[in-house]
């Protein structure tokens, strides 16, 4: 007896399933974006030793708080206060630590229950009163700002709090944010030629790139994490259906507000790894710092391939985003182009994905 196909289970080809995979756009962009600096920008140092690591950097940091957007964006919501949770946890790692005395680790781990506090809170007012998370985070990337401005003239009469740096020498939780690893690994290749030293100056024979920092360190145990979360787990799936249709995934026991407070939490917490990793580096806290992080996270997630209406979205295409945005604010710098062109970039690239992003939507769902 011949079996037929379902005729209720729409089948799709291969190539069909390839290009609606969420990570499509952000994997052509990436290779657009690498071609085309290549071409005006490899003289310039960019793809040397010192140059790869300044983009990977600046990727790293974008991929941090891109990593928490997409998960919360597959959800359903939006947080707007993540810019402003950056200055405000690094505020209380330094007042805490510099101003009050206390030591750097205990710092850093009140900044980050503080944060996670906060990101459930703002998930609590979302799932009570019923808001859009685009109403209730707004208000609260406008109250932390003015309290971490508010806190840090209070204390110290001024907006940039120093001195964290001498406060976190020897300290076993700061060495986690600030420092590098794998630094005999680059000496070694140092003294064979693979990458060069500096000829001159104080550092003369040290390698140009001496360690990979912990930033970068972070932002992949980020993207390990919230990938391996998101497509290995049951609670992945519940991201997936909260974001996708809320009611009917109650309907099926998805415990849909826990989800998306968890999934507030998990923001909040990525925008304090940030914020410690910055810290750390400066060696300062600065109550502006995170100014407009919110939009550039968003437009990672977009680019990534993550519908704003929430239920579809990739890890791995977030993390694409970030790397775009990095290569083309340092290949901007190397190609000496005028800086400001980086936000026409986000201007137009979030359009495209946005249409891309809509297209896909529509084929999935076959709307016209």
């Amino acid at each position: 007896m011949t079996a037929h196909a379902d005729e209720r289970v729409k089948t799709m080809s291969g190539l069909r399933r390839a290009m609606i995979r969420p990570e499509l756009g952000a994997i052509c962009g990436a290779i657009l974006v690498f071609s085309f600096f290549f071409l005006i920008a490899r003289d310039s140092g960019m793809f040397a030793a010192q140059g790869i690591m300044n983009w990977t950097v600046v990727s790293a940091q974008f991929a941090i708080i891109a990593v928490g957007a997409c998960l919360l964006m597959i959800a359903g919501e939006f947080d707007l206060s993540v810019g402003s949770m950056i200055g405000f946890a690094g505020i209380v790692i330094a007042i805490l630590s510099v101003q009050w005395g206390l030591p750097v680790w205990f710092a850093i781990l009140c900044a980050f229950l503080v944060a996670l506090a906060i990101g459930a809170l703002n998930g609590w007012l979302v799932i009570r009163t019923g808001l859009p998370s685009f109403i209730v985070t707004l208000a609260f990337l406008y109250i932390l700002r003015g309290l971490t401005i508010w806190l840090a003239i209070l204390t110290t009469r001024q907006t940039i709090i120093g001195g964290v740096a001498e406060r976190a020498q020897g300290d076993w939780l700061a060495s986690l944010f600030g420092g590098k690893i794998l630094t005999g690994l680059f000496t070694w290749l140092a003294e064979h030629g693979v990458i060069a030293v500096f000829g001159r100056g104080t550092r003369a024979g040290q390698p140009v790139v001496d360690g990979i920092p912990m930033v970068v360190v972070w932002a992949l145990i980020l993207i390990v994490f919230a990938h391996v979360l998101l497509t290995r787990t049951r609670f992945g799936n519940w991201i997936f259906a909260a974001g996708g249709d809320a009611q009917a995934a109650r309907y099926v026991g998805v415990p849909v507000d826990r989800v998306k407070i968890l999934m507030f939490m998990f923001t909040a917490f990525c925008a304090t790894v940030f914020a410690t990793c910055q810290v750390m580096e400066f060696g300062s806290a600065a109550a502006d710092r995170g100014l407009l992080k919110e939009f550039e996270a968003i437009i990672c997630v977009v680019i990534g391939g993550a519908l704003l209406t929430g239920g579809y979205g990739s890890v791995i295409g977030a993390a694409l985003g970030a790397l775009i945005f990095g290569v083309v604010q340092q290949g901007l710098f190397f190609a000496q182009a005028e800086s400001s062109l980086f936000r026409v970039f986000l201007g137009s690239i979030l359009i495209m994905a946005v249409i891309m992003n809509t297209w896909i939507r529509r084929t999935i769902t076959g709307e016209r």
